[in-house]
């Protein structure tokens, strides 16, 4: 009789295995979509500070948003550096050029491995749909589109040359971002519960401006807690500088959770 050799289990192993485990979508999600709501802004360019930062924080509680800062500085290096140590990864260059240069550099992004990629849905519909024809299959990121920054107001849109509200203008960006197909929009937290009852509940609400009830409003004129955008319908909050710039940024983000479970639980 031949005697079956058996192999030991890699530590590696154990660690992958466990997190695909941990990572199994909830009833109503996909696996690109199931996990933490928090995405942590990464918005500055300092390595040093980022690794310090990140190696505070749990990947199984937050997922991390890359943005022009630092992707800048650091290029796809830290985009892979922080997919090794187990987060999802949101590169937020928001693409906006003509349709074949954004569809390239969307390929360029899931080839990366990141979760989530966005454009600006002012590029407008061949944009659109030449990132989304860009992207297929299982293991490509979530495509999103930037509507209004979250630090304009109407008379920024006014000046720019645009007509109507800040309201009108998301409505109209995220019904032609809906129309090419994409997975969802940023938006302010203060126009999820329009654009949830506008755009039906698998569309993806990704909104800055989030402010725990004790951090300052800084650079976002409209804005919201933690809890109060997830009762709005947001899917995911990004969240900088109240867990960045604190001294203990795992604390930090614990304090947010308790947040949002305490308020809206209450």
């Amino acid at each position: 009789m031949s005697k079956k050799l058996k192999r030991p289990i890699s530590a590696s192993f154990l660690f992958m295995a466990k997190r695909q485990i941990v990572q199994l979508p909830l009833p109503g999600l996909t696996m690109k979509t199931a996990g933490s709501q928090i995405i942590v802004a990464l918005d500055f360019a300092e390595i040093g500070l980022v690794r310090n930062l990140v190696a505070q924080l749990d990947p199984q509680r937050c997922r991390l948003k890359v943005g022009k800062e630092l992707f800048t500085h650091a290029g796809p290096t830290i985009v892979s550096e922080l997919r090794m140590r187990g987060f999802d990864v949101f590169l937020d260059l928001k693409f906006h050029d003509i349709p074949n240069t954004v569809a390239r550099a969307c390929q360029v992004a899931a080839d990366l491995g990141v979760w989530m990629v966005n454009v600006h849905a002012s590029g407008g519909r061949k944009m659109l749909e030449a990132a989304r024809a860009a992207l297929s299959g299982e293991r490509a990121p979530l495509l999103i589109a930037v509507t209004v920054l979250t630090s304009l107001d109407v008379s920024d849109l006014k000046e720019i040359g645009w007509s109507g509200s800040v309201e009108d203008n998301v409505m109209r960006l995220a019904e032609l971002t809906r129309g090419a197909g994409l997975d969802g929009v940023v938006c302010s937290p203060r126009e999820v519960a329009l654009l949830r009852a506008r755009c039906g509940p698998d569309f993806q609400l990704v909104t800055p401006g989030i402010r725990p009830a004790s951090a300052a409003m800084n650079d976002q004129s409209r804005t919201l807690t933690p809890p109060q955008a997830l009762d709005a319908g947001a899917n995911y909050l990004v969240i900088g500088r109240p867990i960045t710039a604190a001294e203990n940024p795992l604390a930090a983000l614990a304090a947010i959770e308790s947040e949002m479970t305490a308020e809206r639980v209450g």
